[in-house]
């Protein structure tokens, strides 16, 4: 009688259940290691022989009920929770479908093309090289001494367990690469015009700076280049850059270890929130006769100019950002503003 009452019970509790985690409560009431059923079994052990096989024969049958009586009620459960979810998301088909959005461009790869562009038309051939260098390429070939603070730890970034090895600190090493490879095949006195794109390396983050960024610094050597030549090329890049918005251009002297003379380039815009403020674009001099030897030219024979952009830069200038980060954290809201 007592295991008919097991049965009764489970039937009418199982069938008031209303969630899994209630079901399982009552799973091990009665079928647990201390439940109704297990206590039994283990109490057959103090039973005669013939009296424990007729009670563990009841127990075991009311057991497989129980069980019958659990699994119906998991299927019950599991049956209603899916008519629910199938009634929530019935589909109107006669609802118009829904678009994948469209992909576009990032503003940094759309700039670096614009800047490409500019240059091309300019004359200038598009260069590239590796974003792993050397010390020699990076910073020696460049005129820059042992004790210069661009080679500290603090400023670089160094490659582990690797003689001397970088993540480039600025595109200038493909100016160096770009000279040899150049004097090599077509002589010491031939003209070269080549702009460097791509992705550079600096210990530093903050609302205008990133540890990646993104600079294309540009080279012309030649005879007769001078630095009118290059005041020329940078602000015809910039006003074709700038298209549809009168800019003024500033050319400021400076220094770089590369570069003698050297000049910070700054710009003026006439409207927007940054009107009548200078803003620094760029860096740019005559190229080193240092550097210029380094390059395979000689330099008693022909001079050169260099300038290095900040392409972020001129992407936050353009597209009227004012935190850098923005373009690097993915964030499709920001990025569809661009398609």
């Amino acid at each position: 009688m007592e295991c008919e009452r097991w049965v009764e019970e489970a039937a009418r509790l199982f069938a008031s259940a209303r969630s899994l985690p209630e079901i399982e409560d009552l799973k091990a009431r009665f079928l647990g290691r201390h439940g109704v059923v297990t206590e039994a079994l283990r109490g057959l052990s103090e039973l005669p022989l013939e009296e424990r096989r007729a009670q563990g024969a009841r127990i075991n049958a009311a057991k497989r009920e129980i069980e019958e009586l659990l699994q119906g009620a998991r299927r019950r459960l599991q049956e209603e929770a899916l008519t629910k979810a199938l009634a929530a998301e019935v589909v109107d088909v006669t609802l118009p479908g829904r678009r994948r959005g469209g992909g576009a461009a990032h503003p940094v790869m759309e700039t670096i093309a614009r800047v490409e562009a500019i240059f091309r038309a300019l004359g200038f051939e598009v260069a590239d090289g590796p974003e792993i260098e050397d010390d020699w390429h990076n910073f020696t070939a460049l005129n820059t001494p042992a004790d210069h603070p661009a080679r500290s730890m603090h400023d670089t970034f160094y490659v582990a367990d690797s003689e001397g090895m970088v993540l480039r600190t600025h595109t200038s090493p493909v100016q160096i690469r770009a000279m040899r490879a150049h004097v090599a095949v077509g002589g010491n006195e031939t003209e070269l015009r080549v702009v460097a794109p791509g992705r550079v390396y600096r210990v530093d983050s903050d609302a205008t700076h990133s540890p990646m960024f993104h600079q294309v610094e540009g080279l012309w050597v030649g005879r007769e280049v001078s630095f009118a030549h290059l005041k020329g090329v940078v602000t015809a890049f910039l006003t074709a850059f700038f298209a549809g918005e009168e800019v003024r251009v500033r050319f400021r002297p400076s220094f770089f270890p590369f570069t003698e003379p050297s000049a910070e380039i700054d710009v003026q815009f006439t409207e927007g929130e940054s009107a009548g403020r200078w803003l620094e674009v760029a860096g740019c001099g005559m190229v080193h006769p240092q550097v210029l030897a380094n390059g395979g030219f000689d330099p008693a024979r022909v001079r050169g100019f260099a300038f290095g952009f900040g392409v972020d830069r001129l992407a936050m200038l353009r597209y009227r950002v004012s935190d850098l980060r923005l373009f690097f954290e993915n964030d499709v809201r920001f990025l569809t503003q661009f398609e």
